[in-house]
């Protein structure tokens, strides 16, 4: 995956705690979360799953839409994950080259 703006979340596993992030290069960053190289919150909770994201065209966009998704309630995000990842599956192994 080409570097490009996107809004992800991740969860430290099905109905766990989630997190809601922007970047404009999602492997990078998920490896990041993953191996603990970021401070905070998802090392702190142990929050590694990547379960949603969703391209943009622009990082104005993007952070848009973090800002918007930041001030759901739970219910909302758990549902937008379900949409398209019922199973909550770890989608991390989708993003790396054959």
């Amino acid at each position: 995956m080409e570097k490009q703006p996107c809004v992800y979340l991740l969860a430290s596993g099905r109905n766990g705690t989630l997190y809601v992030g922007v970047t404009s290069d999602l492997i990078k960053r998920v490896f990041q979360h993953r191996n603990n190289q970021v401070d905070g919150f998802t090392k702190r909770y142990n929050v590694h799953d990547l379960v949603w994201y969703e391209i943009h065209e622009c990082m104005e966009s993007a952070i848009l839409r973090e800002k918007q998704i930041k001030k759901w309630q739970r219910l909302a995000k758990t549902g937008l994950i379900e949409q398209g990842n019922p199973d909550w599956r770890d989608l991390w192994p989708e993003l790396l080259p054959a």
